[in-house]
C-alpha cells in the first residue's frame, strides 16, 4: 500500500479514543484527519536523552537536563490558590526545586519519601536567589521507564488537549499498524543513488530514532520524497504541455512595432529580451507557458501588451485578467491609452456588468469582434465565450485557484499561457513550483526612475514624518497613508490590541481635520462599493484628492506618478512582500520619492528584521529571498493557498541542494522514459496521488 492510500479515519487508530472520542476531533485542529495524515505529523524538535546531563551542566545545554537524582526533602508555597508540594532534589552535581502544582503536600508528600531515587529530565532555570528551579519534567521512579530517559524523544506541535505523551503513543499505534510495509514511490534505483532508505523505514527513524543521526537522515529522506515527487509532477505537466503539437506560424508585426515607435521612451534591455522571448514562444510548434516576473513598476504589463498585439493583428483574441477589479481596471486604462489608438478593440468584464450591458458584450466577444478582454473572475463564467481565445495572460496569478483557471484555459484550444508576478520569486521556488514553466525577468528599471527613500520613524515621532509629507503637498505632491486595519472595531473582533493602533477610517478624519485640512482627503478600503472605490482612485489619480487614508487595498493596480510619499504606519504590523508592493506605489515617474515606514516599539525579532531589509534594499528580488528565509515559500506569494510546496519534511531555500537533486534524478528517468513504461518504473505510474503536497497550480 502507497502512503496517498492510508485513508482510514485517524479515530481508527489505537489510543484516539474511537468515533466518538474527543482526541481524534482534537487531531483534527492540527489537519490531521486519516492515517496518512498522522504518519506524516512530523516532529518539529528532538529531545535527546541518550546523554547523562546534570543539573549544573543544564547552563551549556540549553537548559535541559538529564539525570538521576534522590528526593533529599520537601517544602511548601502558596500558588494558584492553594498549597503546592514542592521536591528538594539532589543529583551528584547540585540541588534542584521541583513544584508539583495540584499537589497537596498535606496528603501527597509520602509518594516522594525523602531518599526515593527518581528519573528525571526536563529544563531549568535559575531563581532570583540562584537555586536551579525545575517548572515542568518527566520524572518516575529510577529504571522504571527506560523509554523516557534513555532514547531520542520526538517533540511534535500539539493542540489543546493533546500531551506529547498521547501523541507519541498514537504516532507509535498508527506506525506499527499501518505504517510498517508502506510501498515506495521513489524507484529503488533512485533511492540507492541517493543513499537514503525506504518511506517505512524513513518514518520509523523520525518518529523512533535511535540517535540524532539517524533522525536527520529519515527526515532527509522524507524530504527528498517530497521534492522528488513535487518535481516529477512538475516536468510530466511540461511535458504533456510539449506534446501538444501545433503547426509553428509566424505572426504579423506591424502593430507591435507601431505601439514601440509611438512610447515616449526607449524600451528597457530586459523588456526588449523578455519580448523576444515571448515571440520565440507564441510562433513555437508548442503552446507557451511563461511566467514574466518583475520588480513593482518594471514594465511587465507593457511587454504582455505587445505580445497581445501578435494576436491581435493575426484575428486572435486576448484574455487578461486580474485577481481584483481595481487591478483589471488599471489594465484597461492603461490599454486604452497604448492599445486603442491602434484600433485594438477592447472591452471590460466584471461582476459588477450589469444585464443590459452584459448581453451585447458577451455577443460581441463570441462572435470576435473583441480583440482584447480584460477583467477578473467574471471572465470564468460559463457564458463568456470566445471566437478565438489564443492569448491568456494572468496577473498576480498564485491569487486564483487551479479550478478557476482551467476553466479560462478552457475557453481557447491550446491557447498561449503567460502569468505575470510583481513579487520577484526567488531561484529556489522558480525552479519548483514553476518549474514546468519558461521564466522571464525584468531587472532594469525604465529610464529616469529614482530609487525610493525608505526611512524608518518610531510611532510617536511621525510628526516629523507628517512635517515631510506636508512640504511635499505643498510641491504639488500627493500621499498615501496606509493602516493595518478599516475601522478600530475591527481590532476588538480581530483580538488585536486596540490602544494606539490605529485605522483608516479614524486617520482619515485625522488626516481631513487635523494634519492636513488645507488640502483634500479621501479614504478607501475594501469595504467601499467598487464603483465608489473606483470614483476615488479616478480623483487621486487625477490630483483632485491629494492624501488617500487606505488599507493594503492600494498593494496592487494603483499607479499616480505624481504620489511622492508612502507612509505606513503600524509597518511591524504587514509582511516584507506587502511592504514591498505599497513602497512600488511611489516612484511610478521622475519625481523623488520616499517611503516612511512608522513601527511600535514593542515590534518583534522578525518584524525588526523585515522593516531593516526594506531600509536596507529597494532589490525586491533581495527582498523575495529573504522573505522566503523568514516566512517560508507556502506563504511567500501566497502559493499556500493554492496547496503548492505546503511540504511536512522538505524545508526551502535551505534544502535546496538536495531539491536540485531531486529534479536531476526526475529529468535523468524522464529523459529515458518519458511515459514511466519501464517495470522499475511502475511504482511512480501506479502509486496514487504522485505528488500529494504538490498541488496542481497550472495547467
Amino acid at each position: 500500500m502507497y502512503l496517498p492510500e492510508l485513508l482510514t479515519p485517524v479515530w481508527r487508530v489505537k489510543g484516539t479514543g474511537g468515533k466518538t472520542g474527543k482526541t481524534a476531533e482534537r487531531l483534527g485542529n492540527l489537519g490531521i484527519f486519516a492515517v496518512r495524515d498522522i504518519l506524516m505529523h512530523l516532529p518539529r524538535d528532538y529531545d535527546d536523552r541518550t546523554r547523562h546531563i546534570p543539573f549544573a551542566a543544564a547552563a551549556g545545554n540549553g537548559g535541559k537536563f538529564n539525570t538521576t537524582a534522590y528526593v533529599q526533602g520537601h517544602d511548601s508555597f502558596y500558588a494558584r490558590g492553594r498549597q503546592t508540594l514542592k521536591l528538594i532534589l539532589k543529583d551528584e552535581s547540585a540541588l534542584a526545586e521541583v513544584p508539583l502544582y495540584g499537589w497537596d503536600p498535606s496528603s501527597n508528600a509520602s509518594k516522594y519519601s525523602p531518599g526515593t531515587r527518581l528519573d528525571i529530565a526536563g529544563t531549568l532555570s535559575v531563581s532570583y536567589g540562584g537555586k536551579f528551579q525545575c517548572a515542568k519534567a518527566d520524572m518516575e521512579a529510577a529504571g522504571t521507564h527506560p523509554e523516557l530517559f534513555s532514547r531520542v524523544l520526538p517533540v511534535y506541535n500539539l493542540t489543546a488537549g493533546i500531551a506529547q505523551k498521547t501523541m507519541r503513543r498514537i504516532i507509535r499505534s498508527a506506525y506499527g499498524e499501518f505504517g510498517s510495509h508502506l510501498e515506495d514511490e521513489i524507484p529503488a534505483a533512485v533511492r540507492e543513488a541517493e543513499g537514503i532508505p525506504g518511506l517505512s523505514a524513513a518514518l520509523k527513524a523520525v518518529h523512533e530514532p535511535v540517535s540524532m543521526q539517524e533522525a536527520a537522515a529519515g527526515r532527509r529522506a522524507l524530504a527528498f520524497r517530497e521534492l522528488f515527487l513535487m518535481q516529477m509532477a512538475v516536468a510530466r505537466r511540461a511535458l504533456q504541455r510539449k506534446a501538444a503539437v501545433r503547426p509553428g506560424r509566424t505572426y504579423p508585426r506591424g502593430m507591435q512595432e507601431k505601439l514601440i515607435k509611438s512610447l515616449p521612451f526607449r524600451l528597457t534591455q530586459d523588456q526588449a529580451a523578455c519580448m523576444e522571448e515571448l515571440r520565440g514562444d507564441i510562433e513555437a510548434d508548442h503552446p507557451m507557458a511563461r511566467l514574466l516576473q518583475g520588480d513593482v513598476g518594471s514594465g511587465k504589463t507593457l511587454v504582455a501588451f505587445l505580445a497581445a498585439l501578435l494576436f491581435t493583428e493575426a484575428g486572435r483574441q486576448t484574455a487578461i485578467m486580474a485577481p481584483t477589479e481595481l487591478l483589471a481596471r488599471q489594465h484597461a486604462d492603461n490599454a486604452a491609452r497604448f492599445l486603442q489608438p491602434l484600433g485594438v478593440r477592447l472591452a471590460f468584464f466584471s461582476g459588477a456588468l450589469s444585464g443590459k450591458t452584459r448581453k451585447p458584450a458577451l455577443e460581441a466577444l463570441k462572435a470576435g469582434d473583441i480583440d482584447i478582454v480584460i477583467g477578473t473572475h467574471a471572465l470564468f463564467s460559463d457564458d463568456v465565450e470566445f471566437r478565438d481565445l489564443g492569448f491568456v495572460i494572468i496577473d498576480e496569478q498564485h491569487r486564483f485557484g487551479v479550478v478557476q483557471r482551467n476553466r479560462l484555459f478552457a475557453k481557447g484550444l491550446y491557447p498561449d499561457i503567460l502569468v505575470m508576478s510583481a513579487t520577484p520569486i526567488p531561484q529556489t521556488l522558480a525552479l519548483s513550483a514553476f518549474g514546468d514553466m519558461d521564466v522571464s525577468t525584468i531587472k532594469t528599471m525604465p529610464a529616469g526612475r529614482k530609487p525610493v527613500e525608505t526611512h524608518l520613524a518610531l510611532e510617536g515621532r511621525e510628526r516629523k514624518v507628517y512635517d515631510f509629507v506636508r512640504g511635499e503637498l505643498e510641491r504639488g505632491r500627493q500621499a498615501y497613508f496606509v493602516y493595518p486595519i478599516i475601522e478600530e472595531a475591527e481590532a476588538r473582533e480581530k483580538d488585536a490590541p486596540t490602544t494606539g493602533l490605529k485605522d483608516a477610517e479614524s486617520m482619515y478624519r485625522r488626516l481631513k481635520e487635523e494634519i492636513y485640512p488645507g488640502f483634500s482627503v479621501g479614504l478607501i478600503h475594501s469595504r467601499l462599493a467598487e464603483d465608489e472605490k473606483r470614483d476615488i482612485m479616478a480623483k487621486f489619480s487625477s490630483g483632485e484628492i491629494r492624501v488617500l487614508a487606505a488599507t493594503s487595498v492600494v498593494e496592487v493596480g494603483v499607479d499616480v506618478a505624481n504620489a511622492s510619499c508612502m507612509v505606513i504606519e503600524h509597518a511591524e504590523r504587514f509582511g516584507l512582500a506587502a511592504l514591498h508592493q505599497l513602497r512600488g506605489r511611489v516612484g511610478r515617474g521622475s519625481l523623488q520619492s520616499y517611503a516612511f515606514l512608522v513601527y511600535a516599539p514593542d515590534y518583534t525579532e522578525v518584524a525588526k528584521k523585515r522593516l531593516t531589509i526594506m531600509k536596507e534594499t529597494t532589490d525586491g528580488f533581495r527582498i523575495a529571498e529573504e522573505d522566503l528565509l523568514l516566512r517560508g515559500p507556502g506563504d511567500l506569494t501566497g502559493i499556500r493557498q493554492a496547496g503548492l510546496l505546503d511540504f511536512s519534511a522538505a524545508r526551502l531555500p535551505f534544502d535546496q541542494e538536495l531539491m536540485m537533486r531531486a529534479r536531476a534524478a526526475v529529468h535523468g528517468i524522464l529523459e529515458k522514459d518519458p511515459g514511466l513504461l519501464a517495470p522499475q518504473h511502475s511504482c511512480l505510474r501506479d502509486a496514487p496521488g504522485k505528488a500529494p503536497n504538490a498541488g496542481d497550480l497550472r495547467v
